[in-house]
């Protein structure tokens, strides 16, 4: 819906500002309106001139598609079919991509840059550090197992097995 009827809408409400609102919009929609002495804007290649129109005359293309939708579909060309279209549903205003073409690659090379440096941190930092204690030595893992074996703990709780029996 366009400002110029929710204008009208207002007004027919009975609001306690309708004549102003009565007014401006007499005076908006008349300013608007293509006249004989207003050029019409083409319809064949709407969607290379839409960003570059005033929003005047972005209004006056939606009201040209307006009226030339309450023909007969049969009837328009695919032009104007093209243009209602576009218009209506075209990457414009608050459909406008958010990302500029091209900004996949943008994103891939740094996830894979930040990814790098990453890993290149991780290696001077493990470069850097102590060696890891003797107890986290493969000999010393298994002879802890050995020596939990003898006393016959119980792997989860590392109680003895024979304090549960009676």
């Amino acid at each position: 819906m366009t400002t110029l009827n929710v204008v009208r809408t207002l007004a027919k409400t009975g609001s306690p500002y309708r004549r102003a609102i009565v007014a401006s919009t007499r005076s908006a929609s008349s300013a608007v309106r293509p006249s004989s002495q207003q050029s019409i804007i083409p319809l064949s290649n709407v969607e290379a001139q839409w960003e570059k129109l005033s929003s005047d005359e972005q209004l006056t293309v939606h009201q040209q598609l307006e009226a030339l939708q309450k023909k007969d579909w049969k009837e328009l060309s695919i032009d104007e079919k093209k243009a209602a279209y576009y218009v209506a549903f075209g990457p414009h205003g608050p459909r406008a991509p958010i990302k500029p073409p091209g900004a996949n690659t943008t994103i891939f090379f740094g996830t894979i840059g930040a990814i790098a440096v990453s890993s290149i941190i991780f290696a001077l930092i493990r470069s850097r550090a102590p060696p890891p204690p003797k107890t986290m030595t493969k000999e010393w893992q298994e002879a802890a197992t050995e020596q939990a074996k003898e006393r016959r703990e119980n792997p989860i709780t590392g109680m003895p097995l024979y304090a549960f029996t009676t």
